[in-house]
């Protein structure tokens, strides 16, 4: 396998030419294109076909966002994205497994950034790239979260508090909620729950669950780096093993 195919998109020259530096200081990645703003961005995404995009959120023409909207998340290589968003804000990411750098960025995390890339992209863990964009982007335009759930039972509409949700597990076109003894069935898909929800609170830590993770009271270890998530109510959840990272910064906020 060759060096990986890089582009870059900022609109601030200063920029361009330190990402420059450090593409180049890797053997294994390959610079085959700059961009300055968003509409160039997309050109050169679907005509360069590169593996890999370090791409400024805040740019001139198209924002980031509207760059991966563009070119269809289904079709987006991977993704640093260079932002100067706050904290809070820095979640969103987080919670959807997409690397970043703050802005002024520096040497060593760019260089963590990028290594991380490089073990996403010569591993498997791309399967559900699209999925996960789609679910940043809803995310991003919506950042309000939601409270309240409309559940349809028997012709009887209520509302259910999002808070009262131990978790949640993908059935098809439908979604299951467990809450408590009971479990409700509500059309959508887990990633637009997801999105829709405040990452702080609830956890991707599977393809087909999502956790609340002030009910989560212990998590085992098993092989290949999945997890035993046992929750208040006495379920006991499976960990996939690409969202092992996302435990991990779970337990590490907890102290």
């Amino acid at each position: 396998m060759g060096p990986i195919r890089t582009l870059t998109v900022d609109d601030e020259s200063v920029a361009r030419l330190g990402l420059r530096r450090e593409i180049e200081l890797d053997a294994e990645l390959k610079l085959v294109g700059e961009c300055c703003d968003g509409r160039e961005a997309v050109d050169a995404i679907l005509s360069l076909r590169p593996e890999l995009v370090v791409l400024d959120l805040q740019l001139p023409e198209l924002d980031g966002f509207g760059v991966v909207e563009a070119v269809g998340p289904e079709r987006m290589p991977t993704l640093i994205f260079a932002t100067a968003y706050d904290q809070h804000a820095l979640r969103a990411f987080e919670a959807h497994a997409l690397d970043y750098v703050l802005k002024p960025f520096d040497s060593e995390r760019m260089q963590k950034a990028l290594a991380r890339a490089k073990q996403q992209i010569r591993s498997t863990h791309l399967e559900h790239l699209g999925e996960r964009l789609e679910a940043l982007i809803a995310r991003a335009r919506r950042p309000e979260g939601l409270h309240r759930i409309v559940v349809k039972n028997a012709g009887r509409i209520s509302f259910l508090n999002v808070n009262e949700i131990d978790w949640a597990e993908a059935a098809d076109n439908y979604v299951q909620l467990h809450v408590g003894k009971e479990a409700h069935l509500v059309h959508g898909t887990l990633s637009k729950l997801e999105a829709s929800l405040d990452p702080e609170r609830f956890l991707r830590v599977h393809r087909s669950a999502l956790v609340n993770v002030a009910r989560v009271v212990a998590l085992e270890p098993l092989l290949h780096g999945e997890y035993a998530i046992v929750l208040s109510t006495g379920a006991t959840l499976t960990s996939g093993r690409t969202y092992r990272e996302r435990l991990e910064r779970l337990i590490a906020r907890s102290f």
